[in-house]
């Protein structure tokens, strides 16, 4: 297996992670009561149960875009050092990136988002050039 895909199947397994901390937040501020039912009118979660869960979101939507890279890097033959380090910059910063968010640091979240959208565009590269 490649890196890019170990990093692929790690950063699933941070999602798992990241869908229980939201969970253990929203039942913390909600209980579980609420929680098992139709979920209509629910309050928003607030303070870190609501940063909990807009980190979850906001991995859910950037791994559907590393996926798509590294299956597609892996599928066309374009995997190596670049898509190696660019899907390394997207596994670490994203790791870094959800306790950043939990805790409350506006500024290394949003550095570390950075970090893993370059991540993402030195995988996408070599796909976009000619072979």
């Amino acid at each position: 297996m490649t890196l890019e895909l170990k990093l692929l199947v790690w950063s699933v397994t941070l999602l798992l992670v990241q869908m229980l901390v939201a969970l253990a937040g929203a039942i913390a501020q909600l209980g579980l009561l609420p929680l098992i039912g139709n979920r209509e009118n629910l309050p928003a979660l607030t303070g870190w149960a609501g940063r909990a869960q807009r980190a979850h979101r906001n991995l859910m939507e950037s791994l559907i875009v590393f996926a798509a890279l590294v299956l597609v890097a892996q599928l066309t033959g374009k995997t190596g050092s670049g898509t190696a380090h660019g899907a390394q910059l997207f596994f670490w910063s994203r790791l870094a990136y959800a306790p950043a968010y939990i805790i409350g640091i506006p500024g290394l979240r949003t550095a570390l988002w950075g970090v893993s959208f370059v991540g993402l565009v030195q995988i996408l590269l070599p796909l976009l050039a000619r072979a």
